[in-house]
C-alpha cells in the first residue's frame, strides 16, 4: 500500500529530485521565505490580518444595502471562527500523526550528496508536512470570504510554501500533498460543524424573538 499511496511507484522520489535540483541564490532565499511564512507560529499574525481584512470588506459595502453588509460580516466571522478552531484541531492531528507514522525525511531516506539541503537538516516526522498543512489551513479557512484576487493570492501562497519544503530538502512531494489534504479535510469538517451549530442556535432563538 505504501508503494502506491506514498512512493507513487517511484514518482515521489523522482519528482523530489526534479524540484530539489533547481537552485540559485535568489531562489533559495525565496524558498526560505516561503517556508518561514508557512510556519504555525504565525497564526496570530494571520488571524489579525484576516480580521482587519474583514473589517475593510464590511466597510466597503454600500451603507444602504444592509443585507450585503450583514452577509459580508457573516462570511468573515465564520471564516475567522473556522480558522481558529481548525488551527487547534489541525495542530492536534499533526502532533499525533507525525510521530505515529515517523516517516523519514530526505536526509535520512536518500544517499548523502544526492540532493540539496538549504538550512538545518531534519530527519524524522516527514509525513505530513506541517508547513504545507498550515498554508492550506489559512487559504481554505478564509476562501469563502475572499474575492477573486484574494483567492489567487491564497492559491499562490499554498503552492509557494509546498514547493519550498521540497526545494529546501525538508520533505518529499507526498508529504506536501498529505499536508494539503489533511488540513483541507479538517477545515471542511470544522466549517460544517460550526455552520450546523450556528443554524441550530439561530432556529432555537427565533421563536423568542417573535
Amino acid at each position: 500500500m505504501k508503494e502506491i499511496l506514498y512512493d507513487w511507484g517511484g514518482a515521489n522520489v523522482w519528482l523530489f529530485h526534479r524540484i530539489n535540483n533547481i537552485h540559485s541564490e535568489y531562489l533559495d532565499q525565496l524558498m526560505l521565505l516561503g517556508t518561514n511564512l508557512g510556519g504555525h507560529a504565525h497564526f496570530a499574525l494571520y488571524f489579525a490580518l484576516s480580521a482587519v481584512a474583514g473589517v475593510i470588506a464590511v466597510s466597503r459595502c454600500t451603507k444602504d444595502d444592509a443585507a450585503v453588509r450583514q452577509q459580508t460580516a457573516q462570511l468573515w466571522l465564520t471564516a475567522l471562527a473556522v480558522f481558529s478552531v481548525a488551527y487547534l484541531v489541525d495542530g492536534a492531528v499533526l502532533g499525533w500523526l507525525k510521530p505515529l507514522l515517523d516517516f523519514p525525511r530526505p536526509p535520512l531516506a536518500l544517499p548523502s550528496g544526492s540532493f540539496f539541503v538549504v538550512g538545518e537538516a531534519e530527519f524524522h516526522h516527514s509525513l505530513p508536512s506541517g508547513h504545507s498543512s498550515f498554508a492550506m489551513l489559512v487559504a481554505a479557512s478564509l476562501w469563502p470570504a475572499l474575492k477573486h484576487w484574494g483567492r489567487i493570492g491564497g492559491t499562490c501562497f499554498v503552492l509557494w510554501v509546498g514547493l519550498s519544503r521540497i526545494s529546501l530538502g525538508a520533505h518529499f512531494p507526498a508529504d506536501v500533498v498529505a499536508g494539503f489534504l489533511s488540513s483541507f479535510v479538517v477545515v471542511i469538517l470544522v466549517r460544517w460543524t460550526i455552520t450546523s451549530v450556528a443554524s441550530v442556535a439561530a432556529r432555537s432563538i427565533e421563536p423568542a424573538g417573535k
